[in-house]
């Protein structure tokens, strides 16, 4: 059995490989999607049976725009910690707003040990 279930939500498809393989190799069971809504019908397909842990998104996607993202996540999955990994212009603000709203924020590029660090603790909040 896996440490947990993670989507990976980034419209980057290295970004989300990187991802999978950073949490797979850490024993996590991850979901990739392009866009928040392909990743919600994922979810919601009940084609992993696993419940969901935690969700790793990008903030600038093209479907959907940045102010929304965590939001419309949230509304799918209330109870589900959000990890937002970005390379915002507006790191400073982003990360309080974030911080604030009760999401952990990093910037890209990606930090293995802060990445697995924060799901670890999305997991156990979970």
């Amino acid at each position: 059995m896996g440490k947990g279930r993670i989507l990976v939500v980034d419209d980057e498809a290295d970004i989300r490989k990187s991802v999978r393989l950073i949490l797979s190799k850490a024993g996590y069971d991850v979901d990739e999607a392009e866009d928040p809504e392909a990743g919600v019908a994922l979810v919601k397909s009940g084609a992993n049976k696993l419940p969901l842990n935690a969700i790793v998104t990008d903030l600038n996607m093209p479907k959907i725009n940045e102010v929304i993202v965590v939001p419309y996540l949230r509304s799918q999955f209330p109870s589900c910690p959000i990890i937002v990994v970005s390379g915002s212009k507006m790191m400073d603000k982003s990360a309080k707003l974030f911080k604030d709203a009760g999401v952990e924020f990093m910037a890209k590029p990606i930090n293995q040990e802060q990445l697995l660090g924060a799901i670890k603790r999305a997991v156990k909040e979970a």
